[in-house]
């Protein structure tokens, strides 16, 4: 059996080691619509939709992400239908993150898909992972707040500010903190 890519081990979940040809050509076009998409004109709301739906995956109609923005890969993510994400919305997209239709995202969150491993050999070996990220619909994210790989956010939910989500949050609930927790639940 021929051994898989760097790029198929990466997209299967497993341990990859990022410093390969293949995922360093797709980086640098992130990278290069990225910049494009953060110089743009901040009135010219066709060219900006327009980057934004070469570089992701999908781009729901009616959304809107306010530069500056930052990707891994931008073809990992799809977002859906009238989502709003403010300045400095950070989405190291290793994995697939997966934001739903109105959908909220304050200023400078960070949606983070990548894990390394703890044993120093192998971390320092360069190997890394990921686990996907997925945010129902209709959920708010305040400014500042972080998601940590593998976690989902359930439909209706609203994460406070500063809050650093490390376990999946149900449906219709708000959370706070660091970690976040669950301090009350809302009306769908």
């Amino acid at each position: 059996m021929p051994e898989r890519s760097m790029r198929e081990r990466m997209l299967a979940g497993d341990l990859y080691i990022a410093d390969d040809p293949e995922l360093a050509r797709d980086a640098a076009r992130a990278q290069a619509l990225s910049h494009r998409l953060n110089t743009l004109d901040p009135t010219d709301d066709a060219a900006r939709r327009a980057v934004l739906t070469e570089l992701l995956g999908g781009f729901g109609e009616g959304s809107e992400i306010r530069p500056p923005f930052h990707c891994d890969y931008g073809s990992q993510t799809f977002i859906g239908a009238r989502t709003f994400a403010n300045f400095g919305l950070m989405c190291l997209d290793v994995a697939t993150v997966t934001i739903g239709d109105d959908v909220q995202i304050g200023p400078n969150v960070q949606l983070l898909t990548p894990t390394h491993p703890v044993a120093a050999g192998p971390r320092r070996d360069k190997w890394e992972a990921a686990l996907p990220i997925t945010i129902g619909d209709n959920v708010w994210l305040g400014g500042g707040v972080i998601v940590l790989p593998g976690v989902t956010i359930g439909d209706n939910t609203v994460v406070g500010a500063g809050a650093v989500v490390t376990r999946d949050l149900p449906a219709n609930v708000v959370a706070v903190g660091n970690p976040a927790r669950v301090i009350r639940t809302v009306e769908p």
